[in-house]
C-alpha cells in the first residue's frame, strides 16, 4: 500500500501542475495593412476555446507612420465609431486612442511601412458570438479600415 501511495501522489501532483496549461490556449492570427488604407481581411475568426489571442499586424506599404500609419484596435461593434472619433483628438504617441478607455478591448501601436507589431490579449472579456469590430484608429482610416472579429 505504501508503494502505491508513493506512486499515486506524484501522478496527482503532475496532473494538477499540467491542468492550467491544458486549459490555456494561445491562438495566433495575423493581418496585413497597406498604403492604400486597407486590411488584408474583412473578418478574423478565433475559436471559442482560445483563452488568449496573439494578433500580428504587418504594414506591407512603404510610407512612414506619420503619413500612413496603421494600428489594429478591437472594440464591441457598438463602441467602434465613438472610440474612433475620440481617437481623432489624440496623438500618434497615444496610438490615436483615448487613454485607458475600457471600450478598447485590445490594440497595437501605430506602425509604418515595412514594420510589424503584435498584441496578445485575453478572451475573458469576450462573449462567444458577440458583435466585435476591429479597425485602424489613425485619423480618417476607420471608415475604410474595419472588419468583423468573430469569437467562438
Amino acid at each position: 500500500m505504501e508503494n502505491a501511495v508513493k506512486l499515486f501522489v506524484p501522478m496527482i501532483l503532475a496532473g494538477l501542475a499540467l491542468a492550467p496549461a491544458a486549459q490555456a490556449r494561445l491562438c495566433a492570427v495575423s493581418i496585413d495593412s497597406t498604403d492604400q488604407m486597407s486590411f488584408s481581411s474583412k473578418e478574423i475568426k478565433v475559436a471559442g476555446d482560445c483563452s488568449q489571442v496573439k494578433l500580428t499586424l504587418r504594414h506591407t506599404g512603404k510610407l512612414a507612420a506619420t503619413a500612413m500609419g496603421h494600428n489594429w484596435v478591437l472594440t464591441k461593434a457598438a463602441d467602434y465609431q465613438p472610440v474612433a472619433m475620440a481617437g481623432m483628438r489624440m496623438t500618434l504617441a497615444d496610438s490615436y486612442l483615448p487613454k485607458k478607455d475600457p471600450r478598447v478591448l485590445a490594440h497595437t501601436a501605430v506602425i509604418g511601412g515595412g514594420q510589424s507589431t503584435s498584441v496578445t490579449f485575453s478572451t475573458a472579456a469576450l462573449r462567444k458570438g458577440g458583435d466585435y469590430t476591429f479597425f485602424c484608429s489613425f485619423p480618417g482610416h476607420f471608415a475604410m479600415m474595419k472588419g468583423r472579429f468573430v469569437f467562438g
